[in-house]
């Protein structure tokens, strides 16, 4: 079997999705998606909406991989092209972080991961691009932000 014919059995590209994409994105996509995923469908209640919002968030990174790679963190850029696709598919305005100047919708994705989805600190730096430490510490300002709000 030639080359050629290896890849003529894979599936064609979806729209948007570059022929040619590297095994890198490849494995990207499989390590990332079950928690887009997730992410995704506390958002978009219906399954095969999460699932377009994830398929088009994931022809947008193939389309910027080359750049994304060599950026200072491709997975926290990855990342943010999720985070705003799900928004564009919400067709919900911003939060308004409210009369809390340190409160971040970055912070309420990292509660959502963890308290929604239930994902560890370590599993959320891997989907978001951070350090584990750093994402313990923002969870924890959360939930103490919360809780003095009872």
């Amino acid at each position: 079997m030639t080359n050629r014919q290896a890849t003529s059995a894979e599936p064609p590209p979806g729209p948007g999705e570059p022929e040619d994409v590297p095994l890198e994105f490849t494995a990207f996509c499989e390590l990332h998606r079950p928690r887009y995923l997730s992410y995704a469908r506390v958002w978009l209640t219906e399954h095969s909406d999460a699932a377009t919002a994830v398929h088009q968030a994931f022809a947008e990174i193939a389309v910027h991989w080359r750049e994304l790679m060599g950026s200072s963190n491709p997975t926290a850029h990855a990342w943010e092209i999720l985070r705003g696709t799900v928004a564009e598919h919400t067709r919900l305005e911003p939060p308004d972080p409210g009369p809390d100047p340190d409160r971040r919708p970055a912070d309420d994705d990292l509660a959502i991961l963890h308290y929604v989805v239930g994902l560890a600190a370590p599993e959320i730096a891997d989907v978001i691009g951070t350090d584990a430490a750093s994402v313990a510490g923002r969870l924890r300002r959360t939930m103490l932000r919360e809780a003095s709000g009872w």
